[in-house]
This record gives structure tokens, sequence and C-alpha cells, in this order.
């Protein structure tokens, strides 16, 4: 059970970068769905997060420019980034949870955290 990023790369401002995190395993024992983002010294920060009625929470500071998605076809949640700043430059983790065996005879959820990619914007 793992969870994959992808899609990080160098872009100059004003323009877009999509990332996928792809989910292994059965589509419907993930959930909570969310992009993270950690730029240079900076802490680790929420970037949009799926709820559970499939509505997506956005940071104030990318509000309007960045797009989630969740492709349950796929098994991935994507963020598409649009006139993407500076400022945007980060890594990008996605984090979800796993229904899944936690002790022996009991099941629950486990968070994960996919591996970052970098997301790097020019002026």
């Amino acid at each position: 059970v793992q969870l994959q990023a992808f899609g990080g790369g160098l872009v100059q401002a004003g323009g877009s970068l999509r990332l996928a995190c792809a989910a292994s395993g059965n589509t419907h024992a993930w959930s909570d769905f969310a992009w993270y983002r950690q730029g240079p010294g900076k802490e680790r920060e929420l970037v949009a997060k799926l709820s559970s009625g499939g509505a997506v929470d956005y940071a104030d500071s990318v509000e309007d420019r960045f797009i989630a998605s969740r492709d349950m076809n796929r098994n991935t949640f994507n963020l598409e980034m649009n006139n993407l700043r500076p400022s945007d430059t980060a890594v990008y983790y996605c984090n979800a949870e796993h229904f899944e065996e936690t002790a022996p005879r009991r099941y629950g959820w486990a968070k994960y955290w996919g591996q970052g990619t970098q997301v790097t914007v020019s002026s």
C-alpha cells in the first residue's frame, strides 16, 4: 500500500503544472486525500483537501488558481496548478488514509504520505 506523487518540474511564473498522486490497491479503501507542500525554510502546509462530501477545501493562497480532483477510475488524486507564482515553489506531498488491518483482527484508518515531488517556479 503506497502513494506515489508525479508531475513536478520547473515552470516560469504564470505557467501551469499538473500533479498526480497514485494510490495502490483498492480504490474504495482510500479516503481523505490531500495535497501539502513545504517551501524552503517553511513548515509543511495544507494546499487542498478533499472532504467526505466530495468538496475540496483550498488554502487561501491557492484559491482560484489550483484545482484538485479525484479520479476513481485511475485511483489518483490530481492537482492542477495554474498561474503559478515563485511563492508556490515547494516540495508537494500527497496524503491520504487507507482502511486496513491495523492490529490483529482490528481494522481502522492508517495515514500514508507520498514521496514528494519538487515544483519550482522561476520569476
